[in-house]
């Protein structure tokens, strides 16, 4: 089988195992540590980048004017003090650097910047004025600054790696300066690893608080998609009344009752099961499920038979081929919700080209590559760019902005990363969409 066919934090146990506390280890600092470092801000504010870039732009040179004319200090550089500058200018002139959510490239670009003009310019600026009072409480304000600017963990590793090179530069070239004393070193660190402290409280107190609102707008969703089972049922009801009253009516009078109410119990039917998936994606910082072995055939197939098509069309266009079926270790409802999400983005872009579907239109193949179980979805929907594809794993991003939240492809991602496994899109605009998941075997 060829694809290229046409992390919420969860508290361990009081008592376990040494593999699987290394196990719970691995997990969390996965979802906790490594993945923020290489994932974009998910929502920064346009205006927000703007602010900061227009300060950055404007304050270097205006605090060149101060330090430099005004209240001179012993080092100062209009040069460097311009570079900066125009790296803040960068936030304003790039549309793409404040689009919303960002690209992996903008983010990794803003990142760079505030790395150069917040840690390591004013570390430059620090070790070149020979620690004195005015850049003591200058790189002091910076830490403040940066932790709440960006995440903590980024915050944290950015300054480091930003004061150690500046201190390396500084002392390959920097200007000459007098040693500092012992009493002044010993007074600065005091201070500055107060400043970082406190940075590091209130970036974790802000990281825990957007947690909190996250894990509350999530749950209000599934809230709010539980409660519609309520009208639902009533509906449900209703159908079943229809149905039984339609013996006594005339024969053709019958049929059309018995057609309404069928109507009626489809409708119910599918929207339980679009219920159904709201409230699995709504768990989306929640996704501890009990490991069991699934075998992706009987997986595959009976989400295939169970999805709620809107037409026989709709459920003809859909293949199933099992090359070779294999068995893998997950939570097998958290997994037939991924192959439903999976199944209806796919169904949602083939609707949106505008044609009939055709039997293959979505093709799903399951089979053994190397030492791992692949299972490809396969479309030829209206497909997407390079920079679409970079982005619909992030969660609240949706290509549907009139009814998708966002959710479901970030869903996916977390189900299949909290079995190991990996999953993929390969894409180009009117040329369908192909998603490769690819799970560790099961022993």
């Amino acid at each position: 089988m060829n694809e290229d066919l046409g992390r919420g934090l969860v508290s361990p146990p009081p008592r376990m195992t040494y593999d699987a506390a290394r196990g719970w280890l691995r997990t969390w600092t996965s979802n906790e540590v490594l993945r923020p470092l290489v994932e974009p801000i998910l929502h920064p504010s346009r205006w927000r980048i703007r602010a900061l870039g227009l300060s950055t732009t404007v304050g270097h040179p205006l605090f060149w004017v101060i330090w430099a004319k005004w209240l001179p200090q012993p080092y100062e550089n209009l040069s460097l003090r311009i570079a900066m500058s125009v790296l803040g200018a960068c936030l304003l002139l790039f549309p793409g650097l404040t689009a919303t959510p960002p690209s992996r490239l903008a983010a990794a670009t803003f990142t760079l910047i505030f790395w150069i003009t917040l840690p390591w310019c004013f570390a430059w600026m620090y070790f070149c004025n020979d620690g004195n009072t005015v850049w003591l409480a200058t790189l002091g304000a910076m830490f403040l600054i940066y932790y709440h600017l960006t995440d903590w963990r980024i915050a944290s590793i950015g300054s480091v790696t930003g004061i150690a090179a500046a201190w390396v530069m500084f002392r390959a070239f920097g200007p000459p300066t007098p040693e500092m004393t012992f009493a002044q070193a010993a007074t600065n660190s005091v201070v500055l690893a107060f400043c970082w402290f406190m940075a590091l409280v209130l970036g974790l107190s802000s990281s825990n608080l957007r947690r909190e609102q996250l894990n509350y707008t999530l749950g209000t969703m599934g809230i709010m998609a539980h409660e519609l089972r309520t009208p639902l049922a009533t509906m449900q009801l209703i159908g079943e009344a229809v149905r039984n009253e339609a013996p006594s009516c005339p024969p053709e009078t019958a049929q059309r009752l018995e057609l309404l109410a069928g109507r009626v119990g489809n409708l119910v039917r599918n929207m339980n099961h679009q219920i159904d998936m709201q409230i699995a994606n709504a768990r989306l910082m929640h996704l501890a499920g009990s490991p069991e072995v699934i075998t992706a055939g009987a997986l595959l197939r009976g989400a295939v038979a169970d999805f709620p098509y809107r037409s026989s069309r709709e459920r003809d266009c859909v293949v199933l081929r099992i090359h070779q079926d294999f068995r893998f270790r997950g939570s097998r409802q958290l997994f037939s919700q991924m192959v439903d999400n999976l199944m209806k983005n796919a169904l949602r872009s083939l609707a949106a080209g505008g044609t009939a579907p055709r039997p293959g239109d979505l093709l799903i193949e399951a089979g053994i590559v190397g030492h791992r179980g692949r299972i490809v979805f396969t479309d030829n929907g209206i497909g997407m760019t390079e920079d679409l594809q970079a982005r619909i794993f992030q969660p609240f991003f949706s290509t549907d902005r009139g009814t998708g939240h966002g959710l479901g492809l970030a869903f996916c991602q977390r189900v299949v990363h909290g079995a190991r496994g990996s999953i993929r899109v390969k894409s180009a605009p009117f040329q369908g969409a192909i998603f490769t998941v690819e799970l560790p075997l099961a022993d």
